[in-house]
This record gives C-alpha cells, structure tokens and sequence, in this order.
C-alpha cells in the first residue's frame, strides 16, 4: 500500500515537573498497534500559529496542562524527521520547547485529545534522565533525554 505524504512543523513538548522530570505519553501506531512507544506531546501548526502558539494548544489538547507562551523556554532542540504513521509518511520539523509544571498544573487529562489520539494513547508517565537512559522501551525522540539534562542545566544555571 501506498503511504499519502504529508509536509509538517512542529512544536514539541517537554513539560518538566519539581524533580525534574518529563512527562511523556505512550502511544502507538494504528497500522502496528502491538508496537507501543513513548513520545513527547506536541503537533502540527494550525493556521499562522507561531511554534510558542501551537505548543500551548497541544500541551492543553494533548493533556489538559494549560499555559501561556512566554511559559515556554528553548527551543533546546531542532530537527527534520521522516517517519510512517497509520497511512502517511510524514517529513516533519521539530522544535523542542520546555515548561516548568508543578502541583494541580501538572495534573494530566486526556479530555481535550481529538478522537484519533484518545484511541491510540495508552497512558502517560514523568521520566527522570536515569529512567530514559537506561530503559529498553521504544521512546521517540530517542535523544529526549539529552535534551532533558539541557532544561535541568538551564534551570541549575539560573
């Protein structure tokens, strides 16, 4: 079968709790749903959405996290990806943005998810820089935890 193409940027987001830890979601794929993985929330922008815009909507729509783009910090990271996902191949750009969350903002919810990503997200899970380092579960992207340390960094810095 022929995969539809599909030209994409993207805002990523790293929310980072107190003990300095990132909030990931495990997901997978419909076309391989016994083929789980975890991934850093974030989507496509919408309209003229800047990438400070279209991180805020997703970390709402995504998990329930409201904030306001002066929130969030980097991008710590950027990159151009390809990859499959149910019929597409996508090309996508990435920037990676950080978030400082602590207490009730931190609290997770699914009920803001368009239909698609409730049925494909299985749960969510705060990951320190260890746990990423030395898990052997599939977690996109595979340098999250580099660029993890670079928010701890930062924030140590002052």
């Amino acid at each position: 079968m022929t995969k539809i193409p599909r030209r994409r940027f993207t805002a990523r987001v790293l929310p980072v709790d107190v003990q300095d830890r990132v909030l990931l979601l495990r997901g997978f794929d419909p076309a391989k749903p016994d083929q789980p993985f975890w991934f850093t929330i974030g989507g496509a922008l919408e309209g003229n959405e800047t990438l400070r815009e279209a991180a805020a909507r997703e970390l709402y729509e995504e998990v329930g996290i409201r904030a306001g783009i002066e929130e969030f910090a980097g991008p710590y990271a950027e990159r151009m990806i390809t990859f499959e996902w149910s019929e597409y191949v996508f090309t996508q750009d990435e920037a990676f943005f950080a978030i400082r969350v602590e207490g009730d903002a931190a609290a997770v919810s699914f009920d803001h998810m368009e239909q698609i990503e409730k049925d494909t997200t299985t749960g969510y899970r705060w990951w320190s820089v260890e746990e990423l380092d030395s898990t052997e579960e599939v977690v996109h992207p595979e340098e999250v935890a580099m660029i993890l340390r670079k928010v701890i960094a930062e924030r140590a810095a002052g």
